[in-house]
């Protein structure tokens, strides 16, 4: 007798025990719910479009003698680049993504750091270590004489101009004298900052090779120390007409400056000190890339309390790095300064004080904003290729709010027309519905909150789309459930058999359906970009859900209920009225009486 029961065992599902269902599902909830709240994310994070930010189209531009640069391999590596440099402003909600073959979009979401890292976005060409060849106030009538050749020594109004910038501007680590004409110390600057770090073992440089090292045109002129006046070189001829030319108070001349540049060249550049102050350069062959960082970050310095960067380089930049120090530690200043240029422009120029190997800091007047973003420039500042803004938009915080709030109205349509259709259907029944649409409410509110600091999941409009679809998708689980359910009552079977027939049935019609729903929102997911993934996302995770909550929810209420009078009665108002579903029992037991009489009769 013992095989009857086993037989009745899977039709069951666990008939007998529902509570353990609900008891798993209620501890699954209470212990998400307990971690929303303990993390301090009870709410979902908003995408752009719901919660206002900026969205950036960035356009890869050609570069001269490389016709091929602009290929997947390097936007791809772009992509991750930006990503790094914005995430690395604390803006974790930031999605960055190529669109077509030369396109990046970068949308930022409004924030605390969403302006700073919109500011870091534009700023997306290659990164080098340039020597300072001559420094110069911006506007300044003079021009740079023996210090724009490679002559080993900076110039007499390239020495004066650098004194008056150290005493008017930001102080230097150590000053020296205010006298313009003594030689300043190894570690003055026209920035007031310094790299400083552990003296190598490498010997010590000759005047020859120091000034050979930040030869500046040509190696003729490197040479000719005879003729040290460039005047007769047309190539530095050019350079001194550029450099005297160059106003960068002018918006338009600062940004051409530097631009177009190949690591090989001699150039001129601007960079700005403090805010509405101006310096021109003249700048040496790149000696070390930003690809040669291998880390960087503004610290405190725990023993003057001051702001630094400090930097790691790779084994190969530490090599470049050692040799372009030694070398510039033998210089005077300005040529013992080193430029860090990205995207043509001067962002630093701290002078050298001694031979650096893999690690250095940067140390000088910085706040810690200007630290970390300098930081943060040099972790992740070089691109392989060089990009232009096509396009900024912009959407506020209140018309995200519109957005949100007509997405919330459409969910509460959606959700109001099926509590109706329910009611008026299943009438009893619908309160199982809707308490099995509740838990999925509650389980899925509370994983994309959590989802959000777990994984930078954001909620956009599309994610909310996918949302409202899934009210559907759930509620179309508890109908083919319920209908098996009927279809048994018809038959003329009792409420508690026919719920425990019905459900083998009616899951596999449940998990087939979710499945092929879970099967296209995750092709979905994984052939677009943007905005579309998060409705996929949200459509997958849904699906997920609905398995869970009808298999543990939905099923353990149905038999609960089916032992309460007022179902198991037929009640009108329950839903299950054999009369009102058509069931007629007379017919069924006339069918048995003939089976079991046919054979005497024969």
């Amino acid at each position: 007798m013992a095989a009857p029961k086993k037989g009745r065992g899977p039709a069951g599902g666990g008939q007998g025990r529902p509570g353990r269902s609900l008891a798993l599902i209620l501890i699954v909830m209470v212990a998400l719910a307990g971690g929303m709240f303990l993390s301090g994310h009870t709410t979902p994070r908003l995408g752009i479009d719901l919660a206002g930010g900026t969205s950036i189209t960035l356009q890869a531009k050609s570069q001269p003698g490389k016709p091929d640069a602009i290929n997947e391999t390097n936007m791809n590596t772009a992509v991750g680049i930006i990503e790094r440099r914005v995430n690395g402003l604390g803006v974790s909600e930031a999605e960055v993504q190529t669109q077509g073959s030369s396109n990046i979009i970068v949308n930022i979401p409004k924030g605390t750091n969403s302006e700073q890292a919109r500011k870091q976005v534009g700023t997306t060409a290659q990164l080098f270590f340039r020597p300072v060849l001559t420094v110069e106030a911006s506007g300044s009538d003079a021009t740079p004489s023996a210090s724009a050749t490679p002559s080993g020594s900076a110039s007499p109004s390239a020495s004066a101009s650098a004194s008056a910038k150290a005493t008017d501007g930001e102080t230097a680590k150590d000053s020296g004298t205010s006298d313009s004409s003594a030689s300043p110390s190894p570690s003055a600057t026209t920035q007031g900052r310094a790299v400083t770090g552990a003296l190598t073992e490498d010997a010590t440089p000759s005047a020859s090779a120091s000034a050979g090292a930040t030869a500046a045109t040509d190696d003729a002129a490197a040479t000719d120390t005879a003729s040290p006046s460039a005047s007769t070189d047309p190539a530095t001829a050019k350079l001194q007409a550029e450099f005297a030319a160059l106003d960068c108070s002018d918006p338009k001349q600062r940004a051409a400056a530097g631009q177009d540049a190949k690591e090989t060249d001699t150039i001129v550049a601007c960079g700005s000190n403090t805010p509405g102050s101006y310096e021109k350069y003249v700048l040496g062959p790149a000696e070390v890339s930003g690809g040669d960082v291998d880390n960087a970050q503004g610290a405190i310095d725990q023993s003057t309390g001051q702001w630094i960067v400090s930097m790691e380089f790779t084994s190969k930049g530490a090599k470049k790095f050692n040799k372009i120090t030694s070398t510039l530690a033998q210089q005077t200043s300005p040529m013992n300064q080193f430029a860090i240029v990205l995207d043509g422009e001067v962002v630093s120029a701290p002078s050298v004080a001694s031979a650096l190997s893999a690690n250095a800091q940067i140390s000088g007047s910085f706040t810690q904003q200007e630290a970390e973003d300098l930081g943060n420039i040099l972790s992740y500042g070089a691109l392989p290729l060089t990009f232009k803004e096509a396009s900024v938009t912009t959407v506020t915080a209140a018309l995200g709010g519109e957005q949100l709030q007509a997405g919330l109205i459409a969910g509460a349509i959606g959700l109001a027309l099926v509590v109706i259709y329910l009611v008026a259907y299943y009438r009893g029944l619908a309160t199982i519905a809707l308490l099995s649409l509740l838990v999925s409410g509650i389980l899925t509110y509370t994983i994309m909150a959590l989802l959000g600091p777990a994984i930078g999941f954001a909620l956009n409009l599309p994610a909310v789309c996918g949302a409202i679809v899934a009210i559907g998708i759930t509620a179309d689980s508890f109908i083919v459930y319920f209908e098996r359910v009927r279809d048994e009552i018809r038959e003329g079977r009792t409420l508690r058999p026919a719920i425990e027939r019905a459900w083998p049935r009616a899951r596999r019609t449940i998990l087939v359906s979710d499945f092929v729903s879970f099967l296209a929102a995750a092709v979905l997911f994984v052939v677009t970009v943007g905005k579309v993934q998060g409705f996929a996302f949200t459509l997958g995770l849904t699906t997920v859900l609905d398995v869970v909550v009808v298999f543990f929810f939905t099923k353990p209420v149905m038999t609960l209920m089916g032992r309460t009078k007022f179902f198991s009665s037929g009640h009108p108002w329950s839903g299950l009225d054999p009369k009102r579903l058509g069931a007629k029992p007379p017919l069924r037991r006339s069918r048995r009486v003939n089976s079991s009489t046919d054979p005497k009769e024969a």
